[in-house]
């Protein structure tokens, strides 16, 4: 699996008249997630070398939410990104990160469903993941979606010494690729 694996066509309502739509994370895109990981995680943040790492890393797959239309004068900064790993079992999703100005509009979701989206493809069993006990924000989407509660990790996000929720979210078998297939 690699970040150029197909991205699913969706779109939501952006600010000021125009759309949100979804495309693969890719290289270029990291300084502008680095400025993100700051604002969102400050020390907790991840480097640019991290995420160059986990961008490239087997079984990885990650995506851009980026304002359209793309016609409009100036660069086209994205909003959010997410990725997952998957072991051949479950997926994990490593990160999830919104815009501050963005958030409240529904691009988290928009992220998280092409997160579920591909882990059905994958036909894995579940998708786990780690979030802070004092992010309501992602407790109430990830709720909404289905996960539920399955732990707590103590002192899990550093510096900070903040516990983080371990979730999980079941998976109803669908057709998609079996095997090999579904990772490569």
């Amino acid at each position: 699996m690699t970040i150029l694996d197909p991205v699913p066509e969706r779109r939501i309502a952006g600010p000021r008249g125009g759309t949100i739509r979804l495309r693969a994370l890719e290289a270029p895109d990291l300084r502008r997630v680095v400025v993100l990981e700051q604002q969102l995680f400050g020390r907790g943040a991840w480097s640019y070398g991290m995420l160059a790492e986990e961008l490239g890393g087997p079984g990885r797959w990650y995506v851009a939410a980026e304002p359209e239309p793309l016609d409009a004068p100036g660069p086209q900064e994205i909003v959010g990104y997410a990725g997952l790993w998957f072991d051949g079992d479950v997926t994990q999703i490593m990160t999830i990160g919104v815009d501050p100005a963005a958030q409240h509009q529904g691009v988290g979701t928009l992220l998280l469903d092409a997160l579920v989206e591909r882990s059905r493809v994958l036909r894995a069993s579940a998708v786990l993941l780690e979030v802070a006990v004092t992010n309501d924000a992602a407790l109430a989407m990830y709720a909404k979606h289905g996960f539920e509660q399955m732990g707590l990790r103590r002192r899990y996000y550093q510096p900070g010494n903040v516990d983080a929720y371990t979730m999980r979210l079941e998976l109803r078998e669908t057709p998609g690729p079996v095997g090999a297939e579904a990772v490569e």
